[in-house]
Parts: structure tokens; C-alpha cells; sequence
């Protein structure tokens, strides 16, 4: 009874914080661009961005630790997916621009905040689409944004690490950017609970992830690949390795390298 009580009262903050989120982009967002300068309006919603993720990530009581450095803005950060809740992972740790499919348009509410807070969406399989996002990426990096990718295109149970979509890279070898890899690792009962996959819908998985006392999750920021004369081919192949072998140290030495020898086969 007290567990349901508690999830209860967190949903009812979820909804409270969601009418404060469709302020802030439907109102306070366009008032700032009227306001300011593009790079001082881009400063106060970065702010506001990371303020509304903080409070979303306490109502969970999200606990997240860190190791490595992140390397300087306008970089293309890239990591393994495993559940929305990646993105107020990231989010509450660098003012960023988000890459997601264009299928969290239709998500109530999600699609607008989304959209207002300036995700960068793709159609996958959509040839121009694809250029269109690779110039939105590119013209983002120049202004110096920082830009979070999931390259897999698609969640896992984060035990394994999918091929990489080259198309993603291609922005920063075009901008000569950074090139960030980063593993992220959910823990204790998140470890099972938190992955976004199969028939999953939101609400749903909302509601699993409001039961849980606490969700742990780690994030691994991994050296800088230097992208200078290299292909987007290789640069996504060198870093999926790098996340893989990231995740891996902490698996199973057998089931690692039975997966390590799968993913070079291919």
C-alpha cells in the first residue's frame, strides 16, 4: 500500500512538472528568443532545459555517477541506448541538442517539449531526411552546441552494443568537431527494469520505472576519437568498440567475449 502510495504521488508530480515543462517551451521559450541575443537566449534555455531535467530526475530519484572528462562544447557525443531515460541522464549533465527518431513527435506532450527544446529528429531509411539532418547537425556543431547521438538507432537490454549508423559522423568530419564515445549502464534492479524495448509504451514503462525505490545508472565518458582523415565507416566502427569495451568490463568474461567475437564478424 505504501509503495502504490508512493508511486502515486510521484506520478502526480511527473503531471505538475509536465504543465511546468509546456510553460516554459510553449511561453518563456519564444519570449527569450524575443528577448535576447540567439547565443544569450540559447544560454537561459540551456538553463531552464537542464533546471526541468534536474526536477524529473529528483521526482525518480535518479542517482547517477560519472567517470571521465567531457571534452569541450560542440562536440558529437555518441552512446549505446537502452531507454528514454538516457536522455535526462545526459541532459542533466550538458546543456545539449539531442538526435532522436521522428517517432517521439507523436508522443503527447513528450513530441512538443521535445521539439521546442530543440531535438534534432530523424526519419530513418528517409535519404533526405538524412541530409537534412546531417546539415542540422553540422550547423548545430559550428554554434558550437554540443550534440548527443544514439547511433544504434534503436534501444537494447544493455548487454550488447549494435552496429553504429555511420550516416550520424558525418556532421562532424564535415565540421572537423570532437568525437566523444560514451557507455552508459543502468544498476541494481534499473539493471532489468529500466531497458525501453519490445512493445514497451511510455506510460507503461513510466509507471515501472515510479516503483522503483531508486535507479542507478552510470555513465562512462570515454577518450575522444580524432576524426582527422578518417572515414565515417571507421569512425563509427572504432566507436562502438570503445563503448563495448566499456560495458564489457563489467560483464561476464565468457559472455563478453562470445559477444566481442560476434560483432567483429559481421
Amino acid at each position: 500500500m505504501k509503495s502504490k502510495l508512493q508511486q502515486l504521488s510521484k506520478l502526480f508530480l511527473i503531471i505538475l512538472l509536465f504543465s511546468y515543462g509546456l510553460i516554459i517551451a510553449g511561453a518563456v521559450f519564444p519570449a527569450l528568443n524575443l528577448i535576447y541575443s540567439a547565443n544569450r537566449a540559447k544560454t537561459k534555455r540551456d538553463a531552464l532545459k537542464i533546471h526541468w531535467i534536474k526536477g524529473f530526475s529528483a521526482i525518480i530519484n535518479l542517482s547517477v555517477t560519472t567517470e571521465g572528462e567531457l571534452t569541450e562544447p560542440g562536440t558529437l557525443l555518441v552512446s549505446n541506448h537502452i531507454s528514454w531515460l538516457d536522455i535526462i541522464v545526459f541532459g542533466q549533465l550538458i546543456p545539449a541538442c539531442f538526435v532522436a527518431k521522428s517517432d517521439i513527435l507523436s508522443w503527447p506532450i513528450i513530441g512538443f517539449l521535445s521539439k521546442q527544446s530543440g531535438t534534432i529528429f530523424i526519419r530513418r531509411g528517409d535519404k533526405q531526411t538524412i541530409k537534412e539532418t546531417t546539415e542540422q547537425i553540422a550547423w548545430a556543431l559550428k554554434q558550437n552546441s554540443t550534440i548527443i547521438a544514439f547511433p544504434e538507432g534503436t534501444t537494447t537490454s544493455g548487454d550488447k552494443v549494435l552496429n553504429f549508423h555511420a550516416s550520424l559522423f558525418q556532421s562532424a568530419l564535415l565540421t572537423k568537431s570532437a568525437i566523444q564515445p560514451a557507455a552508459i549502464q543502468y544498476r541494481g534492479l534499473a539493471q532489468q527494469q529500466a531497458p525501453f524495448i519490445g512493445e514497451d509504451d511510455f506510460l507503461r514503462h513510466l509507471l515501472r520505472m515510479l516503483s522503483l525505490d531508486k535507479i542507478e545508472v552510470h555513465v562512462s565518458f570515454l577518450p575522444v576519437i580524432k576524426g582527422a582523415e578518417m572515414t565515417r565507416q571507421s569512425v563509427s566502427i572504432q566507436a562502438r568498440e570503445k563503448v563495448w569495451e566499456k560495458l564489457s568490463e563489467s560483464m561476464p568474461t565468457a559472455h563478453s567475449a562470445d559477444y566481442y567475437c560476434k560483432i567483429n564478424t559481421h
